[in-house]
């Protein structure tokens, strides 16, 4: 049986200035509806990506700012860095590790993301 990640809550405080800053991070803005006075459901994807996340009003009851270290892979985090720099995105590190090479951010709420670029296993001789 398949099972596939394709949506993940995102808690935030303001929806508006959260799709704003996720636009301009790169994201695709999918779906905004307004279902009633307490519910705005805002559905925005990663460029490439086959999961989408989904801020709003009503959706979730985690706290805004309460998600730490959400992943996505990158080709290049140094490419990756330098544009979501360019769009005006406050960015930490190319921080190096045995594992990948990593970009972070937060969103305005204080959620965090880690944006990975894998080592070539291949070159290393692993699999």
């Amino acid at each position: 049986m398949d099972m596939k990640l394709e949506l993940v809550m995102v808690p935030v405080t303001d929806v508006d200035r959260a799709k704003e800053f996720y636009v301009r991070a790169g994201f695709v803005a999918d779906h905004d509806q307004t279902v009633s006075e307490e519910v705005r459901f805002v559905q925005l994807t990663p460029p490439g990506s086959a999961c989408s996340i989904a801020i709003g009003r009503g959706l979730t009851q985690m706290e805004p700012g309460s998600l730490d270290n959400l992943q996505m892979v990158v080709a290049d985090a140094d490419a990756t860095k330098a544009d979501l720099v360019e769009r005006g995105i406050e960015v930490r590190g190319v921080e190096d590790l045995a594992w990948g090479r990593f970009v972070h951010f937060e969103d305005p709420d204080g959620n965090g993301w880690a944006l990975q670029e894998l080592p070539d296993y291949s070159a290393q001789g692993q699999v």
